[in-house]
């Protein structure tokens, strides 16, 4: 379980990081970084990138506490 969580928690905080770096600089990033390329965030790439870093840290953090 505690690998599971961590392994969901990375994969948030780099989804969230890559939007926001493609958020504020404009860069392509590679295809793995989705977020830029959802079609209804058009806009809302800053918000939605810094929510997703947050939620992973927070998963990050909560993986932390489960029991071994």
């Amino acid at each position: 379980m505690k690998r599971s969580l961590e392994f969901v928690g990375m994969v948030l905080l780099v989804e969230g990081g890559g939007g926001l770096l493609a958020g504020l600089s404009g860069l392509t990033l590679p295809v793995w970084i989705v977020l830029p390329r959802i079609g209804f965030l058009d806009g809302y790439q800053v918000f939605s990138g810094a929510v997703l870093a947050v939620l992973g840290l927070a998963v990050l953090v909560a993986s932390d506490r489960v029991a071994r």
